[in-house]
């Protein structure tokens, strides 16, 4: 038996196979430095020389160990010494017993490669080396990494769970050490481990994006590891919005802070950068009040800027930068107030409850009917308000109400408010002036028309004052005479100088008995006449009829005074004697009569309706005798109230101003 035994050994594997011993085990096993690999392994040997209480030993060796007395790397000997460096490392998994020769390999090192044999022990004839069933191990460098399994989404503030395994191919080897470390990972994080994964449950940040988190994984020898590193990528809201403010083209944007107000003048640039944290990128938008002037793309996450290259008055108001992802929102808001000196000034006239009725532009003539209100009001735009302030003719006038001095009421208009009217509008940037002429208005005023005999015509004057200018016109008769008008029969020439306007009248030929002549004066604002009596000569001896005329008139006139004096003187002397009667008193002596050559102009007269005098008889004694005017009846005559002879002319009872 012991001849076979040495055949079997000495003829390789198929002469062993054919003596009933085998061996199946994985011919080259390749394993990274650090790991642990086992290594199956069967094996059969013949039923000879053993019982099943005989102990089945087995023994690893690497090749080239003498087997029996060389140490193996691993053997279920318990007696057997083996090599050093292998001990503790390499151990014999498989039961000889049950035909199982595994082989298990902690910590491998480089040093470790080589070839090894199997040897088996079983009784007196079962003793065989499997030198034709070799197991070729290789150590290579260690590059297997753990895996990490990150969600894909990490929103801030929600708990999340990652997991890190490490591809451990065998339960029988044992289990590597898991750690966690990183920025977002606090020392009570780490959750279960195994052999093969380790889970972290994570509550992230929004400061956690863009850190780096490592799964490191630790074998039994010192130094020996692998390890994962990956970026987390926190989502979040938007935060942190921060607006920035540029006054110049080539200045560095500076942050606004805190204050929501900003102050720039008329004209100056200015840049306006909004800028927000956020992941993803959020969108950004300006808006003035609630209009969007501009926004940004989310793949763009650069701040969005706002140029206002020369700020108007029209870009004041409130300026909201806006940052919106899918997870949130946030904004904030810039007040812009845009200073400038007071421009766009204007006045208009009001009515009393304060309806504009015109609006009135620089160096523009206001005509005001005089006695009439002016309400004005004076508006300017400016930033800060200007403060507003009204002058006449260089002098300033109060303020009609002090709490609004925009207004300027004058009750009642009076010529001497005639001139340039000013509004002032200051403030700390600058003024502004407006002004009006101030042009008071009123209807014509007419001064009393006279006439004159000039040969054998007729001169008749006529004035008249009024704002603007009147025009003068003649009524003769039931004609108009207007302007400048000439014939044979008559001139009229009429001129004007500033509120002032004349006509003259000249008649020349034959004038009626039943001549009607007045003058009328008109403007926008008003119009006056004024009628002239003309009492119309017989003769052409003019002036010495009514020189005789005169002086025998008069001569009449003291004698009437004489007569009631020496009656009164009687009256007091002889209160018994009656009164007597104007016969026996005597009367003075009845003038001639004549023509009269005397012209008498009346203002606004108009004639009595009743028939001419000159058809009646004049009787001094007479109760029906007319007298002029004011001339009380039952008293002796004025000098002044003359009687009319009975062919002088018309008679007037009444005088009517137009």
């Amino acid at each position: 038996m012991a001849l076979s035994l040495l055949m079997a050994v000495l003829w390789g594997g198929s002469q062993a196979q054919s003596l009933g011993f085998s061996l199946r085990v994985q011919r080259e096993v390749t394993v990274q430095e650090g790991l642990c690999v086992h290594v199956p392994c069967t094996l059969f040997y013949p039923p000879h020389g053993w019982t099943e209480d005989t102990p089945a030993l087995g023994y690893w060796f690497l090749a080239g160990t003498d087997t029996t007395t060389g140490r193996p790397v691993a053997t279920n000997k318990q007696d057997r010494e083996v090599q050093a460096r292998s001990q503790g490392r390499f151990q014999l998994t498989g039961d000889p017993r049950n035909y199982s020769c595994s082989l298990l390999i902690r910590d491998v090192r480089a040093e470790d490669k080589g070839q090894y044999i199997f040897r088996v022990e079983r009784g007196g004839y079962v003793r065989y080396n499997f030198q034709e069933s070799p197991l070729n191990l290789k150590v290579t460098a260690l590059t297997q990494k753990p895996d990490v399994y990150v969600p894909e989404t990490l929103d801030s503030g929600r708990q999340a769970t990652l997991i890190c395994v490490f591809n451990w191919a065998f339960e029988e080897c044992p289990a590597p050490t898991f750690s966690w470390m990183g920025a977002a990972v606090t020392p009570q994080e780490p959750g279960p481990k195994s052999s093969y994964f380790s889970v972290l449950s994570l509550t992230p940040r929004p400061r956690d994006h863009g850190t780096q988190l490592t799964c490191r994984v630790d074998f039994s020898r010192k130094g020996v590891s692998a390890e994962t590193t990956v970026q987390l990528n926190v989502t979040y809201a938007p935060k942190d919005l921060v607006i920035s403010v540029s006054r110049a083209r080539v200045s560095a944007p500076q942050p606004q802070g805190n204050s929501p107000y900003l102050e720039a003048q008329k004209g100056q640039f200015l840049q306006l950068l909004c800028a927000a944290e956020s992941q993803p990128p959020a969108t950004l938008s300006w808006a003035l009040e609630d209009r969007i002037l501009s926004w940004s793309h989310p793949w763009s996450p650069r701040p969005l800027a706002l140029l206002l290259p020369g700020v108007r008055p029209g870009d004041s108001g409130r300026y909201t930068c806006r940052a919106e992802n899918r997870l949130g929102s946030q904004n904030r808001t810039l007040n812009l107030s845009v200073q400038y000196a007071p421009e766009n000034l204007r006045v208009m006239a009001l009515e009393a409850n304060r309806t504009v009725l015109e609006n009135l532009g620089n160096y523009k003539s206001l005509p005001v009917l005089e006695g009439q209100s002016l309400r004005l009001l004076c508006v300017a735009h400016s930033n800060p308000p200007a403060r507003l302030s009204w002058a006449l003719g260089g002098q300033t006038l109060s303020p009609s109400q002090p709490a609004d001095p925009s207004i300027l009421e004058l009750p009642q208009i009076q010529t001497e408010h005639e001139g340039v009217l000013t509004c002032q509008a200051q403030n700390s940037l600058g003024s502004q002036n407006i002004s009006l002429y101030l042009s008071v208005v009123y209807p014509p005023r007419l001064l009393s028309p006279s006439c004159s005999w000039e040969g054998e015509g007729l001169r008749c004057t006529c004035s008249s004052r009024a704002r603007p200018a009147p025009t003068l016109r003649w009524r003769l008769g039931e004609g108009l005479l207007e302007g400048n008008h000439s014939n044979a029969s008559l001139t009229v020439n009429s001129s004007s100088a500033g509120p002032w306007a004349n006509s003259s009248l000249n008649l020349t030929g034959p004038l009626g008995s039943d001549l009607r002549l007045s003058c009328e004066a008109r403007n926008v604002h008003g119009a006056q006449s004024a009628a002239v009596l003309v009492l119309l000569p017989d003769k052409k001896e003019l002036l010495s009829k009514a020189f005789y005329n005169g002086t025998f008139l008069g001569m009449g006139i003291l004698t009437l005074l004489f007569l009631c004096l020496i009656l009164v003187m009687k009256a007091l002397r002889k209160k018994q004697t009656p009164t007597g009667t104007p016969a026996q008193a005597g009367t003075p002596p009845k003038p001639r009569p004549t023509r009269r050559s005397t012209i008498l102009d009346y203002i606004n007269v108009v004639p009595n309706p009743g028939p001419p005098a000159r058809n009646r008889k004049a009787t001094p004694s007479s109760p029906s005798q007319a007298s002029p005017p004011g001339a009380p009846s039952g008293e002796c005559p004025r000098p002044w109230q003359t009687r009319e002879s009975k062919d002088t002319g018309t008679e007037y009872e009444d005088i009517r101003f137009h």
